[in-house]
């Protein structure tokens, strides 16, 4: 494991005192309050810490919040009758919690940037405070499994939702898309326990439940011009290969298909992105590790635990949060009906605003050292990180971090949600902490990975944030260039 024991161990420690503190205040009969984030990573672990509590009788409830602010913390202070457990979200706010949950307890069980000091009534679980790498190696999800392991051994057949948020969490970062690091430790958990298999194959969309000609043409890991949103196209593709769409009058899924075919439709696939402009590896990002989730049912979002992340983040993202919980608390009724109806909604959603893009290249605005993806108010707020994802993976040979935004003009905001290649980050560079400087400097607030960061500023601030950013990672990256170091720290 690439992640050392002595790192793991004192992890492991802190989940046990986390799975203690929550296990005294249940058995004095105090209510626990879960707050937790709307992307796939939150849900699950909302979910699962809801279902370690109610295996053990506790009285508990959720909320979901779309992002950690004033608000949250001045509302988690006011409820001083219960033990609030803050799960991926939290530590890069622990001095305004500190000042605010002042000899109120708190459990906070994150993998975000730590930012400030802890109180030290606090319980704080984050694979960052032992030197674990929380963009890859452990997500909230998986923070939130190991200590819900240690309240029950019952509990580790959740570890199949927290492999759910992980991947949610774009953490198969690893190579062959593989979950690594602290994360293998719970991907054996649902192996052993018969819950997982994991095998090697195409990552489209809808790998269980729809036609191929619609996995590819929906596939939420990259966007291909000409293919992505383009059923008619994708179906000629299929065509033009020899590859049958469909058998005795039903149509195929991409989980029907044979290995020759496969490896027919990653081959054209790898040609048509070069003769794009693409980079000759890029359409690597299309093949990994699959992971099958064995107690659910074939044939449905569930079974594939990057099809049941996506159904998560359309979830939260369609505004209807509640229903990703309570699929991850075991609801396969309504819940799930509901779900996939959001699930549809999302997906046309995210192809709506990839079409819109290539018909307006010009929202993406190259500047010396970043993208700007000006969404404005076109994009959804609660969509843009998912298309800045998609891109950050799509644009031909991409050296630059790409900062997209959206505008809440109710509010008064811009919503930020900032990637970066992986070899940049491979070189020291932090995204999470330049983004957090650059908001803080604009009356924002901000954060994250170094991969991966989000945040929010005043809609006046937007202009010159932007060339603020543009200047300090230009300022970071040309440190990193002469010194070497895979230390700095933005100041």
């Amino acid at each position: 494991m690439a992640v050392d024991d002595e790192k793991i161990k004192a992890l492991l420690h802190e989940t046990k005192v986390a799975a203690k503190t929550i296990l005294e205040n249940v058995e004095t009969g105090r209510s626990i309050l879960i707050v937790s984030h709307l992307d796939a990573d939150g849900l699950s672990a909302a979910g699962i810490l809801g279902t370690a509590l109610k295996r053990i009788e506790a009285d508990f409830r959720i909320r979901i919040a779309r992002w950690f602010d004033e608000d949250v913390a001045n509302q988690i202070a006011a409820a001083k009758d219960c033990l609030t457990v803050l799960t991926d979200m939290g530590s890069g706010y622990l001095d305004a919690l500190s000042r605010k949950m002042e000899a109120q307890p708190l459990v906070i069980l994150d993998h975000h940037q730590p930012l400030g000091e802890a109180d030290e009534g606090f319980v704080h679980v984050n694979p960052h405070l032992f030197g674990i790498d929380s963009a890859k190696d452990l997500s909230g999800a998986g923070t939130a499994y190991l200590t819900a392991r240690e309240l029950s051994e019952r509990n580790v057949d959740l570890a199949c939702v927290a492999i759910v948020g992980a991947l949610g969490d774009l953490q198969d970062k690893h190579e062959d898309h593989k979950l690594g690091g602290v994360n293998t430790i719970i991907v054996d958990d649902a192996v052993e326990a018969g819950y997982l298999q994991t095998e090697t194959d195409l990552l489209f969309f809808g790998r269980e439940t729809r036609p191929i000609h619609k996995s590819l043409a929906y596939s939420m890991t990259m966007f291909i011009p000409g293919i992505t949103g383009e059923e008619d196209k994708s179906l000629a593709l299929l065509l033009e290969l020899g590859i049958k769409p469909k058998k005795n009058d039903k149509w195929r899924a991409l989980r029907d298909m044979s290995q020759e075919e496969k490896q027919k439709l990653f081959s054209a696939l790898s040609d048509y992105l070069v003769s794009k402009g693409y980079k000759s590896d890029t359409a690597l990002s299309l093949l990994g590790t699959v992971y099958i989730l064995t107690h659910e049912e074939p044939w449905t979002p569930l079974r594939d635990a990057r099809e049941f992340a996506l159904l998560l983040n359309a979830a939260g993202r369609t505004g209807k949060p509640s229903l990703g919980v309570a699929i991850c608390m075991g609801d396969r009724g309504r819940g799930l009906d509901e779900a996939n109806k959001a699930l549809e909604e999302y997906r046309q959603t995210i192809t709506g605003y990839l079409r819109w893009l290539e018909a307006n290249p010009d929202r993406i605005e190259e500047m010396e050292s970043i993208y700007v993806l000006h969404g404005g108010e076109a994009i959804d707020e609660k969509i843009v990180s998912a298309i800045s994802t998609i891109l950050s993976t799509s644009m031909p040979n991409m050296q630059k971090p790409i900062i997209a935004y959206s505008v809440i003009p109710e509010e008064n905001t811009i919503k930020i949600s900032a990637r970066a290649a992986d070899p940049l980050t491979k070189k020291g560079f932090n995204l999470g902490e330049i983004l957090r400087v650059a908001t803080e400097r604009h009356s924002g607030s901000g954060g994250g990975h170094n991969v991966a960061a989000g945040g929010q500023i005043p809609l006046d601030q937007k202009d010159l944030f932007l060339r603020y950013m543009n200047k300090l990672v230009k300022d970071d990256l040309q440190r990193l260039e002469n010194d070497g170091s895979r230390d700095h720290t933005v100041l």
